[in-house]
């Protein structure tokens, strides 16, 4: 009985030739504007101690309850794969000291992350995320700065006028304990309204309540208390300076009170942006402050601040409103058709095209074949320009050059001025 094939694990996605150009394109755009405003990248290890992520996200979340890849190792330490950025990255800094003192530190990672739910469109087990940190600064400033960043990036992917920024604050600790205990007051003697997983969270998570899908439970938070009557002076006042900071750059946004990010160390600013272009998987990109983190993973108290963006969800995104440049898909600029006994003088050729011209991307035929197997080669292969030598092009030191993406006429160029009309070419 013939063996069954091995596949990928179900949620866990290849990600082929034809998407990775989309994909390293999109890398290439976060990666400009956070050069662009000096941030430095950090690479952590996917594989952390689950006391980590208990400690950081909450134990009573989704995430630790239900959603982590979790296992011992021949040591009988329990380890998990990541199930999101921001914890590694805080574990990172205070082992190595990057924020001893307040140390101010404008950091971004980009990698993939680990969750057990259900696979569907945009959201997998093994996804990819782009996230940004920041250590050491408390002010509203270096929120709005984040925000900026991201609206910039919208602008340079063209999808700015299709996501919107929703924004809101959760205030202090102690603000967001006062609430909670009205909240469940509340609930509570309305518990049998409410949908069955919200039921599970008044005792355990109750501020998720208010980002539930459930409608009827949504109808019911129409008369609930109002979080902004419990919010405490020094919170109103850093929200109110941030909206100020996005009014004043021009960056549009959404108030909404129900926005509670799903991980229990945020505190003051959190912020999504969200689009109507994916279904229900409507958010590109989230973030917020978490200034008690640090500390709570046996650091100093340091202010805190960042973001996650998901790739896949972006390139989808991308797909849907058919904005990815055709040049992304075109990995080549030269194909060079070889015909005859003349591949010592391809290779060489070849080698001196490269080495005068390093950004140059073209790539020779291997394996043979006659004149027209090679140019179909050259055509499938979407590259500019068919580079052709063949034994009386050698011999008379020359080179034929044609167009592929157009009806211009072949040319012939000699040896010594190819690397000259590439150049200008493209």
């Amino acid at each position: 009985m013939a063996q069954k094939n091995i596949q990928a694990i179900r949620g866990m996605n290849d990600i082929l030739p034809g998407q990775t150009q989309v994909w390293r394109y999109l890398e290439d755009q976060v990666k400009a504007v956070l050069d662009g405003h000096g941030y430095q990248e950090i690479r952590m290890p996917m594989v952390e101690e689950t006391r980590l992520f208990k400690r950081s996200i909450g134990e009573v979340t989704d995430i630790v309850e239900k959603e982590m890849y979790t296992f011992d190792d021949r040591n009988g330490d329990s380890l998990t794969l990541r199930p999101e950025g921001t914890a590694s990255c805080v574990r990172a800094c205070d082992e190595h000291q990057l924020i001893a003192n307040n140390a101010r530190q404008r950091l971004w990672y980009m990698g993939p992350m680990f969750r057990y739910e259900r696979p569907q469109k945009g959201r997998y087990r093994q996804f990819h995320q782009i996230g940004v940190e920041t250590f050491g600064m408390a002010g509203p400033d270096i929120d709005a700065e984040l925000i900026v960043m991201t609206h910039l990036l919208w602008q340079r992917l063209n999808i700015r006028d299709k996501v919107t920024l929703q924004l809101n604050t959760l205030g202090s600790n102690e603000a967001r304990a006062n609430y909670k205990a009205a909240l469940v007051e509340y609930l509570s003697v309305r518990k049998d309204e409410l949908d069955e997983d919200s039921q599970r969270r008044l005792e355990s998570n109750p501020l998720r309540i208010l980002d539930s899908k459930n409608e009827q439970t949504q109808a019911l938070l129409n008369d609930a208390p109002d979080f902004f009557d419990y919010l405490d002076e020094e919170s109103a006042e850093h929200f109110t300076q941030l909206r100020a900071l996005l009014d004043a750059v021009g960056v549009e946004y959404e108030i909404n009170p129900r926005l509670v990010r799903g991980l229990d160390y945020y505190s003051k600013t959190v912020f999504e942006w969200v689009t109507t272009e994916l279904g229900a998987q409507g958010t590109v990109c989230a973030g917020g402050r978490y200034d008690g983190l640090v500390e709570q993973l046996g650091g100093k108290a340091t202010p805190a601040v960042g973001f996650a963006m998901g790739i896949e969800r972006l390139i989808l995104m991308l797909e849907a409103l058919d904005v990815i440049p055709q040049a992304v898909h075109n990995y080549l600029d030269v194909y060079l058709v070889a015909v005859g006994d003349v591949t010592s003088a391809a290779m060489q050729i070849s080698a001196q095209l490269r080495e005068q011209l390093p950004n140059l991307r073209l790539q020779m035929h291997m394996g043979g074949g006659n004149f027209k197997k090679q140019m179909k080669k050259a055509n499938e292969s979407g590259a500019q320009f068919a580079l052709i030598l063949g034994e009386d092009e050698v011999a008379n030191s020359q080179a034929g050059i044609k167009p592929l993406r157009d009806q211009s006429e072949q040319v012939s160029v000699a040896h010594s001025d190819l690397a000259a009309w590439f150049a200008q070419a493209l």
